[in-house]
C-alpha cells in the first residue's frame, strides 16, 4: 500500500482491551522503511472480519508510536477488531 524501501525489524504480539474485553489480539507486523515522506515505520496485522481476510497497514505518524498505540489506534477508530 505504500511505496518504499522496507526492512521487517520484528513483529510483536499485541493484546488490546476496550471497556475491559478483549478488542483485538494478535501479532503486528513491523516494518522500518525508507523514502517516506512522512513516516519511518510502519505496522501491519492481519484478521478475518465476516469470514473475509483483511489486512492493516498503518503508518507511524503521531498519535501512532508503536505495534501496541497503533492497534489501539485502530480500535479507537472502529469501535472494535476482529482477532
Amino acid at each position: 500500500m505504500h511505496i518504499a524501501k522496507l526492512r521487517h525489524p520484528g513483529s510483536e504480539p499485541v493484546t488490546d482491551l476496550l471497556r475491559g474485553e478483549v478488542a483485538w489480539g494478535g501479532v503486528v507486523e513491523m516494518f522500518d522503511i525508507e523514502g517516506h515522506p512522512e513516516a519511518k515505520r510502519c505496522y501491519a496485522w492481519s484478521f478475518v472480519e465476516n469470514i473475509q481476510p483483511q489486512c492493516t497497514t498503518v503508518l507511524e505518524i503521531p498519535p501512532v508510536d508503536s505495534a501496541r498505540g497503533t492497534v489501539k489506534v485502530a480500535v479507537t477508530a472502529k469501535g472494535h477488531l476482529t482477532s
